[in-house]
């Protein structure tokens, strides 16, 4: 009985997954919590994920990231490689992907890739390339440098977590690289090659339809003497309530004011800067009341900000400046899944949501009660406060200017010795990956170089839920029978065959998975399967568990496939199409290779 609760359950996550009725975390808790209710695992066995050696040590290495990135050392690249991207648009790719790959293979990708896209903008916005040529580069780069490592992405440090868990030898820091260098450079020859054709063209005004669309939703009113808004605050005015209406701004007796509460207090005679819908900007033209004076608020704004730009004048403090900038809200920003409404965005951030754009669409109507997706861009008017606090805390990052970080020698050094000397102590074999990476952590807290808080920030806790919940399935499955009973069936039908053949089908099956689960969430179903199917063969499960984190890493195919598609899809203005256009032949010239390769390193 439990076998058959344990394969309900995983398909309920499956569907779960597809639909994305939930956040993939939400999901996975929910997954973990059915097995926990059903009997199928005990509470300490479906809560084992949250002290599982592959969550404590995904854990640490996004601390350890941070410390890197808040030490602004990564920027100090940023000039030299702006200066050679500028060459020629292969001179770009070559080095966004490189830079990236590189970096990916120590860092987390996503946070690696949130510093690539506006430099990347950067560069486009300079020369004659189109993001949509760019950023899918760097998105794969990202993927082949994750691969390289054992804490390139959390798929590696999971498989390799739990084949110690079962009592296999665990994966040294670089005992994989030289098989995922041979399928990187295979992986580049494509994108130098191959993938510019593939790439669509799209032209730099397609880029600003977001600023274009919000420009028809703009406008500016008075209220005039019969106005039934007048004496009545912003929360109860006919404006906002009746008409959906969005006040960005009120003047009044010349003198404009912008930090607007729900408690403001309209008068007569004022004039407003608001955003509404065409359709109620119809009915609001027959009410009583209102004179609409057809001002464009978008480009005064943004006419604004370009005078500005953030710089002090003798009147208006620096840090209270009003500015459009476009954000990106990345993969684990704790925005995701949540509406404007339910984050009091306004008074919380002091910032006001213009447009949103989610994959293609863009949606100017109901914002507040629009669940704001990663990977989502948002338009807003703000200053360089709540800017600041929205992107220290990796709620957003700017993406319509680029802002350098200054590096500080003082925490930069350290910072970098210490992930130098947690790599290192892997590596030699001193010590786990866990144990140095908490040592890491330590040292970085007290040497002051992260605060307790900052530490506590830098995780991205979706991810820790998420893997926690997922490995509540690799565990039901092995517990139940489950991954020896698949085994058995992939043993009976290719068990006789040339072990690559099952090889490559294990590849195979576990790539065209992560295209529609998560890399975790795949790596943590296949990963008990494939000791099971080993065993039974009588063959090392090495080039098997090699072939899962490769699989789970080298994925292409969809924007939901790793969180760095879904972070370039907006800003490169893509559609679901072009990744199955130039994803899918890399994929499959990845699988052919790999099913070769991994032998050859790996023998059986």
């Amino acid at each position: 009985m439990e076998l058959y609760l344990t394969f309900g359950i995983i398909a309920f996550g499956i569907f779960l997954f597809v639909k994305e009725y939930f956040t993939i975390d939400t999901s996975s808790l929910l997954i973990m919590m059915m097995f926990i209710v059903t009997g199928v695992l005990s509470p300490e066995e479906g809560f084992y994920g949250f002290i599982h050696p592959a969550t404590l040590t995904l854990g640490c290495m996004f601390v350890l990231s941070s410390a890197i990135f808040k030490s602004g050392i990564i920027d100090g690249l940023s000039s030299k490689i702006i200066k050679i991207a500028k060459i020629h648009y292969l001179m770009a790719l070559l080095v966004f992907s490189v830079v990236t790959a590189v970096l990916s293979a120590f860092i987390n990708d996503a946070a690696v890739v949130a510093i690539m896209i506006p430099l990347a903008l950067l560069v486009c916005k300079e020369t004659n390339i189109t993001p949509s040529k760019l950023l899918i580069p760097i998105s794969f780069a990202a993927c082949f440098g994750g691969a390289t490592t054992l804490i390139g992405t959390g798929a590696n440090i999971l498989v390799s977590s739990y084949a110690e868990k079962s009592g296999l030898e665990g994966f040294g820091m670089f005992e994989f690289s030289k098989a995922a260098l041979v399928l990187s450079a295979v992986g580049f020859v494509y994108l130098f090659l191959i993938a510019p054709f593939l790439l669509p063209k799209r032209t730099s005004d397609e880029g600003n339809k977001l600023e274009e669309d919000a420009e028809n939703y703009t406008t500016e009113i008075t209220l005039q003497s019969n106005c039934p808004d007048i004496d009545k605050t912003i929360s109860k005015s006919k404006l906002v309530n009746d008409f959906k209406a969005e006040i960005l701004t009120v003047t009044r007796q010349s003198e404009v004011l912008d930090d607007l509460s729900g408690d403001f207090i309209l008068k007569e005679q004022d004039n407003l800067k608001i955003l509404i819908s065409p359709e109620e900007l119809v009915n609001l033209q027959q009410a009583k009341g209102f004179s609409i004076n057809g001002y464009n608020v978008i480009n005064d704004l943004l006419n604004t900000n370009r005078q500005n730009n953030f710089a002090h004048t003798d009147d208006v403090p620096n840090e209270i400046i009003k500015q459009i900038v476009k954000v990106l809200v990345p993969v684990g920003s704790k925005l995701a899944g949540k509406s404007l409404k339910e984050l009091n965005f306004k008074n919380a951030y002091d910032s006001t949501v213009l447009a949103m754009r989610q994959r293609d669409e863009t949606i100017l109507k109901n914002l507040n009660q629009i669940k704001i997706k990663e990977g989502d861009l948002l338009l807003m008017h703000t200053s360089q406060a709540p800017l600041q606090k929205l992107t220290s805390q990796n709620l957003v990052f700017v993406i319509s200017h680029y802002q350098k970080k200054t590096t500080n020698l003082k925490k930069a050094i350290p910072a970098v010795l210490i992930t130098i000397g947690v790599v290192a102590a892997a590596s030699l074999n001193f010590t786990s990956i866990l144990m140095s990476g908490l040592i890491g952590c330590l040292l970085l807290l007290t040497t002051n170089i992260l605060k307790p808080q900052e530490a506590y920030e830098a995780i991205d806790w979706k991810v820790i839920f998420m893997m926690a919940g997922v490995l509540s399935m690799g565990m039901a499955l092995e517990k139940t029978g489950g991954s020896a009973l698949i085994s058995h069936y992939i043993f009976r039908y290719l068990g006789q065959l040339d072990p690559r053949l099952t090889l490559s089908f294990v590849f195979l099956v576990t790539f065209l998975s992560t295209n529609i689960l998560s890399s975790r969430a795949s790596a943590a179903l296949m990963t008990p399967i494939v000791i099971s199917l080993a065993s039974a063969m009588q063959v090392s499960e090495r080039p098997f568990l090699v072939a899962v984190m490769f699989a789970c890493a080298f994925t292409f195919m969809t924007p939901v496939c790793n969180p760095t598609n879904t972070m370039v899809y907006t800003p490169g203005n893509y559609k679901f199409n072009d990744y199955l256009k130039v994803g899918t032949p890399l994929n499959i010239i990845i699988w052919i290779v790999a099913s070769f390769s991994i032998p050859y390193f790996f023998p059986f």
